[in-house]
């Protein structure tokens, strides 16, 4: 059997089909996963090993399905559900399965404020969309997997940072999905411990601001590595506090402690941190001989959020402005709890 799985985007919504690509890979015997995704989306998969061949699409769609005709697929998985996946499964003619997307409930949840969501994370969506293909969930969670001849630069690193350190995510793909930079500075006081700052050359400028506070205690290493490097950083972090991004969802991947801050998206999406059940999460413990207090996987995680916000969520992905003008979501953050949780975290690890 021959399938191929379609994901344009995000980061964080291509590590949600990872559970499906490894079940459909474990469990259907002799099956051929093909992949596609944007052309920029290539690091975010290029490492798993559950993927047997890559397509990628880059402005033109018929030159993607030319590609993807001569494959002759049993299958199309499509987990992105827009315009252009209708049009590859017209073009291929052959069977299609997807996951439900929930379009109407999203907007009655952002626009009107009526929650009809199903109490279903998009990564059981995924694979819910294989069960006539006979795939149950194996319950290990999400993955994530940077390839081997990924490495950080030993001096890199400041030295005091060697024994550990908490990661902070500050960028996101949307600023309504950020604290604000004095927020940030005010998170950072508020920790003893040293903190990692990740993102993309676009936040430099503000990790400059938040590392400005104390030089010592904060590292800015936005803008210094690539998403593989940045995706090693969290991997050897201690525990992580992030925004709503590709990232937060990365750390789930692999088994790390995360405290989740949300603005204009909320836990309500169905979109919060997923991890292995508690018999994998322990399995695991028991296969590699390392301590844990984990009890559940909803001791992983914790989600801060304003409560009692009727605004929030507004909206499906982030905007780049508060729609309300007032950005409450944010600006009234508890940061000490915030704080409080990352240096529990920490000092379980």
């Amino acid at each position: 059997m021959r399938l191929l799985f379609i994901r344009f985007s995000s980061i964080g919504d291509i590590v949600f089909t990872s559970p499906a690509i490894r079940c459909a890979k474990q469990q259907i015997p002799g099956v051929e996963i093909h992949f596609l995704t944007k052309a920029t989306m290539k690091a975010v998969t290029i490492g798993n090993p559950y993927i047997d061949h890559f397509h990628y699409f880059d402005k033109d769609l018929q030159a993607t399905i030319n590609q993807l005709k001569a494959c002759n697929f049993d299958y199309i998985i499509d987990l992105h559900k827009n315009y252009r996946t209708y049009q590859i499964q017209k073009a291929l003619g052959v069977p299609s399965l997807s996951y439900e997307k929930l379009s109407l409930q999203k907007f009655l949840l952002t626009k009107l404020h009526l929650n009809f969501m199903p109490m279903r994370h998009i990564a059981d969506r995924c694979l819910d969309a294989l069960s006539s293909l006979g795939i149950v969930n194996d319950g290990k969670g999400l993955d994530y997997f940077i390839p081997k001849e990924t490495t950080i630069n030993a001096v890199a690193l400041p030295a005091s940072f060697e024994s550990g350190y908490i990661a902070l995510v500050i960028g996101a793909s949307y600023a309504t999905k950020k604290l604000p930079v004095s927020a940030l500075q005010q998170l950072c006081h508020k920790i003893p411990y040293p903190i990692v700052l990740i993102g993309g050359k676009e936040d430099e400028a503000e990790g400059a601001a938040v590392e400005a506070i104390n030089p010592i205690k904060v590292w800015n290493a936005c803008g210094k590595f690539n998403l593989q490097e940045s995706a090693l950083l969290v991997k050897q972090s201690r525990t992580v506090i992030s925004h709503d991004t590709g990232f937060l969802y990365i750390a789930c991947a692999f088994h790390k402690k995360t405290v989740a801050i949300w603005g204009a998206t909320s836990p309500a999406l169905q979109v919060e941190p997923y991890y292995p059940t508690v018999q994998q999460v322990n399995q695991k413990t028991l296969n590699t001989n390392t301590a844990s207090t984990i009890l559940n996987s909803n001791e992983m995680y914790f989600n801060a959020i304003v409560p009692n916000l009727p605004c929030q969520p507004c909206s499906n992905y982030g905007t780049n402005h508060c729609p309300q003008g007032h950005f409450a979501c944010m600006q009234q953050q508890d940061l000490q709890s915030i704080a409080d949780k990352a240096i529990a975290y920490y000092k379980e690890t």
